[in-house]
């Protein structure tokens, strides 16, 4: 018979420092994105405003950097745009949760995640905001390798080019890592953002080929949206947004966290 203090003992049970990550298959990310355009395909209205909004707030950044900036901060809203993109994706890893659980996707839902998660996403951001600041100042930093010269080729850009690439690349790297998914699982469980980023971590170092292809999906989807002056992104960013969703949900056992009570809404039909 069960007693009221083995009961207590039980809810006193202290939870994992990191929750365990399944090993995936480097083909993984292609089904996260089949995945992620079968939600977009049920939900369009809802994904596609999303992706509009962002691209507006992307837009308006771009104005400010073109107006006020320099070479060395256009590199930092390119890199940016890989850090600061995780917190936005939020609502689209809500909408795909609501899909999930076989409810139409309603926006309020994500305001009231957003408000429940705000001390959690607010220490991420941060972390995110310090890690944005240091590359923006490292990237004004490299400038030290522009030619001097008037009349420059791109030989003479070479070195400047590399090293701006290599320095970007190890933030992104760090960033990406920290960031694949902690920010779903922040949403999703009742976990704090300690935790959470340390289970991405984990879970990313136990599948590098796998994160690898994923990293490069993602790269790919950034670069065609600056190719097509950021209207691409009103597509591409709910696309890795539902998709980095699918991932979490494909990797990581979190179970042993509590969920979070659903708000139910009317079946989507």
């Amino acid at each position: 018979m069960t007693t009221q203090n083995d009961n207590h003992k039980e809810e006193e049970t202290p939870l994992p420092l990191v929750a365990p990550a399944r090993k995936l298959t480097p083909s993984a990310p292609l089904r996260w994105l089949q995945a992620a355009i079968a939600d977009m395909r049920r939900a369009p209205g809802t994904s596609l405003a999303y992706g509009f909004a962002m691209v507006a707030l992307s837009g308006l950044i771009a104005l400010f950097t073109w107006k006020f900036g320099t070479l060395g901060l256009y590199l930092s809203l390119a890199t940016g745009f890989l850090f600061i993109g995780p917190v936005l994706a939020i609502g689209l890893y809500s909408f795909s949760c609501q899909l999930e659980s076989g409810q139409k996707p309603i926006f309020g839902y994500c305001l009231r995640e957003g408000g429940r998660h705000m001390k959690d996403l607010l220490i991420f951001a941060m972390i995110l905001l310090v890690v944005f600041l240091v590359w923006a100042r490292a990237a004004t930093m490299v400038h030290i390798f522009f030619p001097i010269e008037s009349d420059y080729s791109l030989g003479d850009l070479a070195m400047f080019l590399g090293i701006g690439s290599a320095v970007g690349t190890i933030f992104a790297a760090v960033v990406f890592t920290a960031s694949a998914f902690s920010l779903p699982m922040i949403m999703d469980r009742k976990v704090d953002a300690i935790t959470a980023v340390i289970t991405s971590v984990n879970a990313v170092l136990r599948n590098k080929v796998t994160m690898l292809v994923w990293a490069l999906c993602i790269f790919v989807c950034v670069a065609l949206g600056f190719a097509t002056a950021l209207l691409g992104f009103a597509v591409l960013l709910p696309l890795i947004g539902h998709a980095t969703w699918h991932a979490y949900r494909d990797t990581i056992d979190a179970s042993a966290w509590p969920e979070y009570d659903k708000l139910h809404t009317a079946p989507d039909s």
